[in-house]
């Protein structure tokens, strides 16, 4: 599915219409000329930082006619959390326009090799720029390393092809992310406060009797799942080995998927004392251990921040998750894009996204 961000160029119009003031006005202030109250010169700054608009940049592009297509391939389906980034690349319509800049939004399933590297090929010569989320696969890294060969700007978003051509990752170091949930899935565990949960459950900790942790996974191809698995991994053989890790099973991100291997695992390790969910789906993991009577009693860690995974912060069937903010990535994307089609300079501080710990007590 494809689908239009935006249309006409941002004018000081929408500024002025947007604070709520007449043209004038607004171009007093946008100009840095006198007779405008604080009050109102503030209204229109905001207005000016909420559109994105920037009256040299805009005019820079408008004198050389020249506009821009860019492309965001993100997954087709419930991925909640790639919705969020959707939501977030539409809500700066005004800033591309500002930039002469077309988006579309290209839905595609990003667990098969063949249909994405198919996705990808049809752009050339269509688009100037793409964000891809990318599975890091032969056929992904060739089709991108094809697109770089004919000019395009490409950008891998949330997960990355290190091995290709692409010229800029956006996201979270998941290797990080993932040490830090092997952080809180041993603290959780075998902490000051672990001993009596495992009394609860019917295992012993403090380095006797160890429990098993399970990982749910979207896709082995899935580089950010991949390094999250691996930095979790990490964490539990340095610092917790009296716990077990199961080999991962891969749901992707498919809450009735993710179900019924949560279902299954729970039948074939009754010491199952954590659940990991490297991606989406975590609904379906909830299901299974309400079905079994266990939500709350097994310890679950999880990937962003949705609706659903909210409500399970509060319920209690998740304990923490480690996340990163859609919207910064969404924003991030498009300006590195647009520094590489103009040729201008990434400022990496700015496109630093950061991994993040929700507790049900700091939800935002």
């Amino acid at each position: 599915m494809n689908n239009p961000v935006n249309d006409a160029p941002l004018t000081l119009r929408d500024v002025a219409a947007a604070a709520g003031v007449s043209l004038a006005t607004a171009d007093r202030v946008v100009n840095g000329r006198p007779g405008v109250s604080a009050k109102t010169a503030r209204k229109v700054h905001e207005a000016v930082q909420r559109l994105g608009f920037r009256p040299l940049a805009a005019a820079a592009e408008l004198a050389r006619a020249r506009s821009w297509r860019f492309a965001v391939i993100l997954p087709r389906g419930s991925n909640r959390f790639m919705m969020d980034i959707a939501d977030n690349v539409r809500a700066q319509a005004g800033w591309f326009r500002a930039r002469r800049i077309a988006v579309e939004i290209v839905e595609t399933d990003l667990f098969d090799p063949d249909r994405l590297a198919a996705e990808l090929a049809g752009l050339a010569g269509r688009f100037d720029g793409v964000a891809v989320v990318a599975l890091d696969h032969p056929r992904i890294r060739a089709a991108i390393d094809d697109l770089v060969a004919g000019g395009m700007a490409v950008v891998t978003l949330v997960s990355d092809a290190p091995s290709s051509r692409r010229q800029h990752y956006v996201g979270i170091d998941n290797i990080a992310a993932g040490r830090t949930a092997g952080s809180l899935v041993g603290r959780f565990l075998c902490g000051p406060w672990g001993p009596a949960h495992a009394v609860k459950m019917g295992g012993q900790m403090g380095g006797q009797t160890g429990g098993a942790v399970g990982i749910v996974t979207g896709s082995a191809s899935l580089r950010d799942h991949a390094e999250r698995r691996f930095g979790f991994g990490q964490v539990l053989a340095e610092e917790y080995p009296q716990l077990t890790l199961l080999p991962p099973v891969e749901g992707r991100d498919d809450p009735e998927r993710n179900r019924e291997l949560v279902r299954r695992m729970l039948a074939d390790t009754p010491g199952l004392m954590a659940i990991y969910n490297t991606g989406e789906g975590s609904v379906g993991i909830g299901e299974a251990l309400a079905e079994a009577g266990l939500a709350r009693r097994i310890l679950c860690i999880g990937h962003e921040l949705t609706p659903a995974t909210r409500r399970m912060l509060l319920d209690g069937t998740v304990a923490a998750l480690v996340a990163q903010d859609p919207g910064h990535e969404a924003r991030s994307m498009a300006r590195v894009l647009h520094a590489l089609v103009t040729g201008q300079e990434i400022v990496a501080a700015q496109e630093h996204i950061r991994v993040q710990v929700i507790l049900r007590d700091n939800l935002p």
